[in-house]
């Protein structure tokens, strides 16, 4: 499995303090069958205000850590990248080897929890004109897209590819990521899980919990192309097709409809 959005890299972002933490989390990930990580640190996030993210300094760290990992015998290949706070200058950054994958082809984007700007969706054609696809990173945990999870539809005919949090599926980033992004797999809106691993506790590597979850949903062969064929496609830049972006609402089940009799 290729792990595609993580926070791996110590004292970097929010994400791993340490490298005995980062070591312990990639222990974890490779008793999880992970071959490959690809850490995705944060970039022109307000969490990172003041903080510099140079691609030298972070080449220099990855190294060392694979170095750590070799001497441990952790048997997993890292990989450089970054997860992109949307901001309008999109365009502007894609020149930024650190900031795209795939030769140029890629950018994950994350946005505010609770808010989608308006100018998103020109930003994303503007993208899609210059060859980039982006990638919306867990869109299951924005507060706009649980109250109206068809947005992802939208995403998906803007041309975008969706990654989904494995803790979001197996419920540990809380009860509205978990509906939402159980959902969305349903429904085959999603292209990539990541772990979007953190720390060594609370937020450690989920993938393979994760992957069970979507093999029974979607079959084996589905499920493992949004661990395996498609995230290897984003790191190699090969054409992923987003598809049609078809939402439709889920029915309620019997209990809804009998409880919202009493819901004014």
């Amino acid at each position: 499995m290729i792990d595609f959005h993580n926070h791996i890299l110590p004292a970097t972002d929010d994400g791993s303090p340490s490298t005995e933490v980062s070591l312990n989390m990639l222990r974890t990930a490779m008793e999880q069958g992970i071959t490959d990580v690809v850490n995705t640190v944060h970039f022109q996030s307000p969490r990172m205000d003041g903080v510099p993210v140079d691609i030298n300094i972070l080449t220099k760290k990855i190294d060392e850590l694979q170095k750590a990992m070799n001497a441990e015998g952790i048997n997993i290949n890292l990989h450089l990248g970054a997860e992109v706070y949307y901001l309008p200058n999109l365009m502007e950054l894609t020149k930024n080897p650190l900031l795209t994958f795939g030769h140029g082809k890629y950018m994950l984007i994350e946005f505010p929890t609770r808010n989608l700007p308006e100018g998103c969706w020109q930003a994303f054609f503007n993208m899609n004109l210059a060859g980039i696809t982006p990638i919306i990173a867990h869109p299951e945990r924005y507060k706009k897209v649980q109250d109206n999870p068809a947005l992802v539809g939208r995403f998906i005919r803007s041309g975008c590819l969706i990654q989904l949090d494995a803790g979001s599926l197996v419920g540990t980033l809380g009860e509205g990521a978990k509906k939402t992004s159980i959902d969305l797999l349903n429904q085959g809106l999603c292209h990539i899980i990541g772990s979007d691993a953190h720390d060594d506790i609370k937020r450690n590597f989920q993938l393979s919990a994760a992957l069970d979850l979507a093999i029974e949903r979607l079959g084996r062969e589905n499920a493992i192309e949004l661990v395996t064929t498609n995230p290897k496609a984003v790191l190699d830049g090969e054409y992923i097709e987003p598809g049609e972006g078809e939402y439709t609402k889920p029915r309620p089940t019997l209990w809804q409809k009998m409880t919202s009799q009493f819901v004014k």
